[in-house]
């Protein structure tokens, strides 16, 4: 079996850059902390996330339009993971520099932008079909 040599240069890189990760854990203090949290970030997406947007997809998405909804719905729900830890936060930190943005604002907007980009995908898709129909 060949492999190709894009596939291998994503893979070193893809290994380097684990490296470079699992260099910076050890400088962090708190290690347990942080490989509690990205064990409940694997949790839950595997146990929420993803049977959640098999089971909308199957249920409410019928045709064509089901996989671009559901990588939309995997999309909007890795970010909303990956934003929890902000959204959920009590209050305004003691110091401002260290989250100057506004995130929830930030969240909805991106989560905006994701549903505005998979309409467009399926717009694209239903005109590009009713083109091929030839008129009856």
């Amino acid at each position: 079996m060949r492999v190709s040599v894009t596939r291998l240069l994503t893979g070193v890189a893809g290994l380097a850059l684990m490296g470079v990760g699992a260099s910076l854990l050890l400088d962090v203090p708190d290690l347990t902390g942080v490989l509690v949290w990205l064990g409940g970030a694997v949790v839950l997406h595997d146990a929420v996330i993803a049977p959640l947007v098999l089971l909308i997809g199957l249920v409410l998405v019928r045709g064509s339009a089901r996989g671009p909804v559901r990588g939309a719905l995997l999309v909007a729900g890795a970010l909303t993971a990956v934003a929890l830890p902000v959204l959920l936060r009590p209050g305004k930190p003691a110091n401002s520099s260290v989250l100057p943005l506004d995130y929830p604002r930030n969240w909805l907007l991106t989560l905006v932008a994701v549903a505005t980009v998979t309409a467009l995908v399926l717009a694209a898709r239903g005109t590009r079909r009713s083109r091929r129909r030839p008129p009856s």
